[in-house]
C-alpha cells in the first residue's frame, strides 16, 4: 500500500485519543485528517474516545446528557483499529 502526500504528512496516530478538548488525550494535529476506527472488525462512526492497548471505545449512550450538558458515554470492549481515510 503506497502513501499519500496527505498521509505522509498526517502525525501518527496516539494509542489514546480523545474527541474532547478539555481532555489531555486531545491531539489538534491529527483531527486536522479523517481518521477511521473499527471495534472488532465493524467500523465505528460514533466513537468519542478510543484507547488501542486497553482494547476499549467510548461512545454515547443513546441522547442522555449527563449533568453538564454533554453525552453520558458508555465504553465497548474489544479489538480497536484506529487508521487514517
Amino acid at each position: 500500500m503506497t502513501e499519500t502526500p496527505a498521509q505522509a504528512a498526517a502525525p501518527a496516530l496516539p494509542d489514546r485519543l480523545s474527541v474532547d478538548p478539555r481532555s489531555p488525550h486531545h491531539v489538534a494535529a491529527v483531527f486536522e485528517h479523517d481518521i477511521g476506527i473499527r471495534l472488532n472488525g465493524k467500523e465505528r462512526n460514533d466513537v468519542e474516545e478510543y484507547c488501542v492497548s486497553e482494547g476499549w471505545i467510548k461512545v454515547p449512550a443513546g441522547k442522555t446528557l449527563d449533568r453538564k450538558g454533554r453525552p453520558l458515554l458508555i465504553q465497548l470492549k474489544g479489538k480497536v483499529e484506529a487508521y487514517y481515510r
